[in-house]
């Protein structure tokens, strides 16, 4: 009884959302997750033995990670001078930069890499704009390969790195920076010391993410790269719709669930170092 009297009322409020997803979510992710370990009806690694000994299934891993960097990284550059702006942004400037930033998650994935297929084809506004630079000499075709995308993953996830940074930037005073520069500190150390750390919570919770995102796309490669190009995802996905290996496609999920669950909880552990330390 005094376990229950030291409990918060307040916390009972999650109740209904911690059901909710334990049984939608919670309960088939176990039941997945059982049946990656169970093989012709014993209990047994042996998928994950043939998963991780297949030098096709480590060249899928590398793709994975390599366009779950890559995306990161992007969107990281982007994000934070944009979540900078907003926040030193005022009055209709920054309600101007939020709609932008925000109504964009309104439309789709599938139509935004429907839109990016046109868009990255031969004759697309990308290819012309790069020949009319002269960085091109003739136009060329950015869809089907790992440069779009890239780019398109970028446009869909780079609101998820923008508005954390954003969230810790706008509780910052901004006449630090100031206090700095009077105090005789140049643009690099205020950048490295000042500006950085202070952001530092913001970009552990947007690279996590925008990454943990990124690593388990499905739709996006699967239009604008194509079954060439296999991820952790789409090929979880093609053991289940076409291949019907649903031990296979287990087997990917669990270790696209590990990769996920690995860098939430770093992420979570970073922030919390970095919070305490602001």
């Amino acid at each position: 009884m005094t376990g229950f009297r030291r409990l918060d009322p307040v916390s009972l409020l999650v109740a209904p959302a911690v059901g909710y997803l334990g049984l939608v979510y919670g309960l088939p992710l176990l039941l997945l997750l059982g049946h990656s370990f169970v093989v012709d009806g014993t209990p047994s690694i042996a998928s994950f033995v043939r998963f991780f000994a297949d030098p096709f299934d480590w060249m899928v891993i590398a793709n994975t990670l390599r366009i779950a960097l890559a995306v990161t990284l992007v969107s990281l550059v982007i994000g934070w001078p944009t979540a900078i702006a907003l926040a030193r942004a005022k009055g209709a400037a920054q309600a101007a930069i939020l709609v932008a930033i925000i109504l964009p998650l309104s439309v789709g994935v599938v139509v935004k890499a429907f839109a990016w297929q046109i868009v990255l084809r031969r004759d697309g506004v990308v290819s012309q704009a790069l020949v009319w630079l002269h960085v091109w000499d003739e136009p060329q075709r950015l869809l089907f390969t790992e440069t779009g995308l890239v780019v398109g993953a970028v446009n869909v996830f780079v609101p998820f790195m923008i508005l954390p940074i954003y969230s810790v930037l706008k509780l910052v005073d901004p006449r630090l920076d100031e206090a700095a520069a009077t105090l005789g500190a140049g643009p690099f150390f205020r950048f490295f010391l000042v500006a950085l750390p202070l952001s530092l919570p913001g970009i552990v919770t947007g690279v996590a993410f925008v990454f943990s995102m990124a690593v388990s796309m499905y739709v996006v490669p699967s239009l604008l790269i194509g079954d060439r190009f296999q991820t952790l995802a789409t090929l979880t996905g093609r053991s289940f719709l076409f291949m019907r290996n649903p031990q296979l496609g287990s087997t990917t999920a669990v270790v696209l669930l590990v990769l996920a669950v690995a860098v939430v909880v770093g992420s979570a552990k970073l922030s919390r170092r970095f919070g305490g330390a602001s």
